[in-house]
């Protein structure tokens, strides 16, 4: 069986000096193997396939069994890594918290340990006959969140 490590470096190494970075990599017990990359602008199939070259020419096939799917990370698939967080500052994003809590804003600062989105509320001033939108930034630790997306929207 091809051991996740071993691979996660040979992908690495693979990717060094392009914009291309790793989202993720598994690898199930039948060595079905599927590595997801982004990139701060595209991927084009290109890469994906340079990609794959290095990773065959360095895990032979007549000694391990293996099936490989390299690919793009999804555009509405979660976010899984920071770098996709730094992608998508000043864009539109989905967020649902831990505690259930589905919040739509921009995406505005990622850091090791955060991210703040701004958050467009309607709340209704105290004596108002009606409710007036207010724009507040939120921040979130990782850990607080079940997922972020980037969010399609068609105007």
């Amino acid at each position: 069986m091809i051991e996740k490590s071993e691979l996660t470096k040979v992908i690495e190494t693979a990717l060094e000096g392009s914009e291309l970075f790793l989202v993720d990599v598994a690898v199930s017990r039948d060595n079905n193997i599927v590595v997801e990359i982004d990139s701060m602008d595209c991927v084009s199939i290109d890469d994906c396939a340079k990609l794959t070259k290095a990773i065959e020419s360095h895990f032979d096939r007549d000694v391990e069994d293996y099936e490989l799917e390299v690919g793009s990370a999804g555009l509405t698939s979660p976010f899984k890594v920071k770098r996709q967080y730094e992608k998508y500052i000043d864009e539109e994003v989905e967020i649902l918290t831990k505690d259930g809590r589905k919040l739509k804003g921009t995406l505005k600062d990622a850091t090791d340990d955060n991210f703040t989105v701004s958050i467009t509320k309607k709340v209704k001033p105290e004596g108002a006959k009606r409710p007036v939108e207010v724009t507040e930034d939120e921040t979130f630790n990782y850990d607080e969140i079940k997922y972020t997306k980037y969010l399609i929207q068609f105007k």
